[in-house]
């Protein structure tokens, strides 16, 4: 099945700081979200998903009904982990 992604305001807040490299092996990974695949859950109560590339995490929600994936944050390991303290 395919998806749609979206991706929420400012995701890219880190995502646009890192290296030309680092951002295409990132985004070849986001391309792979348009299909089914397997990610584990933030954790028990919150509905984001994660996908790890390297160092870094994409988080995301997956919608089964409509059929999209929505990005909220790309960044690596110390980032992610500010950003999952949030929660």
């Amino acid at each position: 099945m395919i998806y749609t992604l979206i991706f929420r305001e400012n995701w890219d807040r880190y995502f646009s700081k890192m290296d030309r490299m680092t951002q295409e092996r990132i985004w070849k990974k986001i391309m792979q979200l348009k299909n089914e695949g397997s990610y584990r859950g933030l954790r028990y109560g919150v509905n984001l998903c994660v996908v790890e590339v390297g160092q870094h995490r994409i988080c995301f929600s997956v919608d089964e009904k409509q059929k999209t994936k929505k990005i909220y944050f790309i960044g690596d390991h110390k980032e992610y982990e500010k950003w999952y303290m949030s929660f």
